[in-house]
């Protein structure tokens, strides 16, 4: 995720980090190139029929491509955001698991401390299985030689850590360290854990309808190919500067939905997972009372992953 102040003046014209025009720099090259090209054959030997040749078609066609463009960038960022309240959720619950688990088991700093690795493991397994990274990897720091053991049976590594730490709840309600009321309140932290999982996997594993993203790339690339051929009578030598700035619109609102489509990727606008990760551990080991805490990530570049 791109972290910056909001550009002002200049600023405005020249920033590329964070922007989505290195990106889409080629696409619009090449219709600059287009266009100069359809400029000078018009200019210097213009075709007959060429004067009939009106914009009105590519008005119409830009209409409905605005609002075909429209839809997909808001249900695009409708995943970004509901990705980020996700993440934001896992972030509270890890808190609210590690203060309930704190006040409930005060007597058994082992098992509070074995909780708050495995709420930690479960943050980073997550993040790793969400942007294609080896899962066990991510989760292994945090686990101890048994631990480690049991994981290797299982497939999927977040849920797995969960069932641990379900495990070490349910093994203090068995020995009377642990009211069945107040065990249950605590199940509900991890029932709201792995539904925050499965709404990831559900956003990460459901892409747009391919046929519908496929219609919006067609018919941007037909209307910006084609633009040229009906601006070149009327607008001349103008002609390669329209087209690369509405090239550059419509290309640019097209790659931003595609970046936003996938919330998890390692894209500049893409969720930053790794901070997020982080602030879950130092919540873990600050309950702990653990010291020194790790820092913060903090952007590099205006970039924080």
């Amino acid at each position: 995720m791109i972290i910056r102040p909001r550009p002002h003046g200049w600023q405005l014209l020249y920033i590329l980090r964070g922007s989505i025009v290195p990106a889409i720099a080629p696409k619009v090259l090449a219709i600059l190139i287009l266009s100069i090209a359809v400029a000078a054959v018009v200019e210097l030997a213009p075709p007959i029929g060429i004067e009939r040749v009106s914009v009105t078609p590519f008005t119409l066609l830009g209409l409905v491509l605005s609002i075909f463009l429209s839809f997909r960038n808001s249900a695009c960022y409708e995943r970004w955001w509901e990705g980020r309240k996700l993440w934001g959720q896992l972030v509270f619950e890890s808190r609210s698991l590690a203060r309930q688990v704190n006040l409930l088991l005060v007597d058994d700093a082992g098992r509070r401390r074995r909780i708050a690795y495995l709420a930690t493991a479960f943050a980073h397994a997550l993040a790793a299985r969400l942007r294609g990274r080896i899962v066990a990897l991510a989760a292994l720091p945090w686990l101890d030689k048994r631990q480690r053991a049991q994981l290797a049976e299982r497939e999927n590594v977040p849920d797995a850590l969960l069932a641990m730490i379900a495990a070490e709840l349910a093994q203090a309600l068995r020995s009377g360290d642990l009211d069945p009321i107040l065990y249950a309140q605590l199940e509900d932290r991890l029932h709201a854990m792995s539904s925050i999982q499965a709404g990831c996997e559900r956003i990460l594993t459901t892409p747009l309808p391919f046929a519908y993203t496929l219609l919006l790339h067609r018919c941007a690339w037909m209307f910006c190919v084609l633009l040229p051929f009906g601006l070149a009578s009327s607008l001349g030598w103008a002609t390669p500067v329209l087209s690369a700035v509405l090239a550059y619109a419509f290309f640019g609102l097209d790659q931003l939905g595609e970046e936003m489509e996938d919330p998890f990727g390692l894209e500049p606008n893409d969720l930053p997972l790794d901070a997020l990760v982080r602030t879950i551990e130092i919540d873990q080991l600050d309950a702990l009372g653990e010291r020194p805490l790790p820092e913060p990530l903090l952007p590099q570049g205006y970039l924080l992953q």
